[in-house]
């Protein structure tokens, strides 16, 4: 029986001077194993690809949304603009536009969630993934460069959701997107494809900050605190959800600044002229028109991205 006991130390003693041939990992390969797993590199085109996939889900009510807050007093509800675009438009109408949105995720989309990946991922600390004094300042930045990258694609895209709704003699008629950028450039100059940058980059500043900050936030509060399965579609779509509604909020006044001075056409108007028209014409609620549409269009938009960028992390798409 010694002899037996006297073989099994041995053993045992031969797996830890040789952990290569040991049947239980060590605790050093677990935590290697784990280091792996965080620090793992995503590939850029996540967030573009799954803001493609909400945009063509979401479009129409993206569209209902400009035409809200580029509409004329007395200002519609969204069930009436929505049975208007049906009526008047019909199924095509609905999807107006939907090319100038892709070029936009493909664009905007894509340089903010990727430029906050990679940023996150290399240069905030493992131990402070959740940290705001981290997040708040990378997703500014990201933010910031995903404005300027799709401002002319975004203003492009507000051109087109529009036109169906402006008198014959006005509307543009782009065929496509990329119709769209090349007449700009030909019929008001290159720096017409940079109109409302200003309120374009802080839009995008406060949009990214307020929607993956906040997702990130509130992903990392509920598999902490109530215990969420961290794999589970339903703390993903919880926290997608908390996200759309924080970012809805915040990003109102700028969204609908930014939609009016994208649709005008040169006339002169500096953001302060229509700023003031509005508040004289409308008032301080101005700010909030079409929030509804806004977050019916972005709750789901948001849902649908982040939930496709899970799932991509999840088979490792591209890896």
């Amino acid at each position: 029986m010694s002899k037996i006991v006297q073989i099994q130390n041995q053993q045992t003693q031969q797996e830890l001077k040789d952990p290569q041939n040991s049947i239980i990992p060590l605790k050093s390969d677990l935590a290697k194993v784990q280091n792996q797993k965080i620090n793992k590199k995503w590939p850029f085109w996540y967030g573009g690809f799954g803001g493609a996939i909400a945009c063509i889900c979401t479009h129409p009510l993206d569209l209902a949304k400009v035409r809200l807050q580029t509409a004329s007093i007395p200002k519609p509800s969204l069930f009436q603009m929505a049975l208007s675009i049906w009526k008047l438009d019909g199924f095509q109408g609905v999807y107006s536009g939907l090319s100038a949105g892709l070029l936009r995720q493909a664009t905007y989309s894509l340089t903010r969630f990727g430029v906050y990946e990679y940023l996150k991922e290399n240069y905030v600390p493992s131990d402070k993934q959740s940290s705001m004094a981290y997040l708040l300042p990378i997703s500014m930045i990201s933010g910031g460069v995903g404005g300027i990258v799709g401002n002319p694609a975004d203003i492009v895209n507000i051109r087109m959701q529009n036109d169906t709704g402006l008198p014959l003699d006005k509307r543009r008629n782009y065929s496509h997107a990329l119709d769209g950028v090349v007449r700009v450039i030909r019929e008001e100059g290159l720096q017409s494809l940079f109109r409302g940058l200003g309120t374009n980059l802080v839009r995008g500043v406060l949009m990214t900050s307020s929607q993956v900050v906040t997702y990130d936030l509130s992903k990392n509060l509920l598999i902490d605190s109530i215990k969420m399965d961290k794999d589970s579609k339903l703390t993903f779509f919880t926290a997608s959800l908390m996200a759309g509604l924080v970012a809805t909020t915040i990003c109102s006044p700028a969204d609908v600044l930014k939609t009016r001075i994208m649709n005008s056409s040169g006339s002169g108007e500096g953001v302060l002229k229509i700023l003031g028209n509005a508040f004289k014409n409308e008032g301080p609620s101005f700010m909030f028109r079409g929030w509804v549409p806004s977050f019916v269009r972005l709750g789901p938009n948001t849902i649908i991205t982040f939930l496709v960028v899970e799932q991509l992390r999840k088979f490792e798409v591209g890896l």
